[in-house]
């Protein structure tokens, strides 16, 4: 009974350690976005706020001052515009305010994928 009760108690624990560890995306942003971005709707940060940035249009979220070269973009947040984004935002929309990008293409994909599971 001891024993069962003890292996139980292996699985559960088991089973939520497994459940609760970030994706390799939240992992990534984690690490390097979260700092500025929030995936709260709401801003509070020095970056604009990520929840449901996957098909929005850039520079439309609300509360945050976006710079005027991302607002005039045109910008739809695909997952390939996203991509190119991250890989170097200053050669996308020159004069965007973020300066900072993600050179590693597997790190990039693995945050695409996370943000485009956010919801707004």
């Amino acid at each position: 009974m001891k024993f069962q009760f003890m292996l139980a108690a292996v699985l559960v624990a088991t089973a939520t350690s497994a459940a609760a560890a970030p994706s390799p995306g939240q992992a990534v942003f984690e690490q390097r976005c979260s700092v500025c971005h929030s995936v709260q709707p709401a801003p509070g940060k020095m970056g604009p706020p990520l929840a449901g940035v996957a098909g929005r249009k850039a520079g439309t979220a609300g509360g945050y001052a976006y710079s005027s070269a991302l607002k005039a973009s045109g910008v739809t947040w695909t997952p390939e515009a996203l991509d190119t984004f991250l890989k170097g935002p200053g050669k996308m929309v020159p004069g965007t305010k973020m300066l900072i990008g993600a050179p590693d293409a597997t790190q990039r994909a693995a945050v695409v994928q996370y943000l485009g599971s956010l919801k707004k």
